[in-house]
């Protein structure tokens, strides 16, 4: 199962980062999207809009506002479905996702994985 974490972050501090190492440790494949090119152990984080495909999860670390920009690309996606992490609450972009058929999850990556709910 291939997961996009769209709001990667190449700093150690930010949950983005630690959700890309845990999911790589659960080997889990891992692409990711960010505000700056650049790779976190061995991980190639893009900026933009990159084609992939077979994308399982979405999980999102972008703010509400931040997250309208990808809404076409993600849906575009067809992912199974999009996590919200603690912070991108978007009740707006749920029904968005609803409506094409993309379940919904309001929960924490990191926690899924430490309780191997993922």
């Amino acid at each position: 199962m291939k997961t996009l974490v769209l709001g990667a972050s190449h700093n150690p501090d930010r949950y983005s980062y630690q959700a890309l190492l845990r999911l790589q440790k659960h080997q889990h494949e891992v692409v990711a999207i960010g505000r700056k090119a650049t790779e976190v152990e061995g991980i190639l984080i893009q900026e933009g809009l990159p084609e992939l495909t077979d994308v399982d999860t979405v999980t999102l670390y972008l703010n509400p506002t931040h997250q309208v920009a990808y809404y076409d690309y993600i849906i575009g996606l067809h992912p199974r479905r999009v996590i919200f992490n603690p912070g991108t609450e978007n009740p707006a972009f749920y029904a968005l996702l609803t409506s094409h058929g993309i379940h919904v999850e309001v929960a924490c990556t990191l926690v899924l994985l430490a309780t191997h709910q993922y």
